[in-house]
């Protein structure tokens, strides 16, 4: 993803990972992961595989281990003109 592209549109979201907790204890980081990606895909209205994670967000999940991920995250969501997605933590 390159720098140049540009922000259509940003808004900031607060996403509930209550669901990471239904999976298995040594899955529920990863399924954290795979729930950020869905919810930025359904209100951005673009396909999972297009959705990017920042790094920082992905330290913050995976900070507890992969069996204690955080309840809720507060993030913004981004979509470039290209047609991607980055989702990156609330500031």
């Amino acid at each position: 993803m390159s720098e140049e592209a540009k922000v259509v549109a940003s808004r900031e979201y607060r996403i509930s990972l209550r669901r990471a907790y239904w999976a298995a204890r040594t899955r529920r980081a990863k399924r954290a992961v795979a729930i950020i990606r869905e919810f930025a895909a359904r209100h951005m209205k673009t396909e999972v595989g297009k959705v990017k994670i920042d790094p920082s967000l992905n330290v913050a999940i995976w900070s507890r281990s992969r069996e204690r991920p955080p309840r809720y995250v507060d993030v913004v969501i981004e979509k470039r003109e290209d047609g991607t997605v980055l989702v990156k933590p609330k500031q």
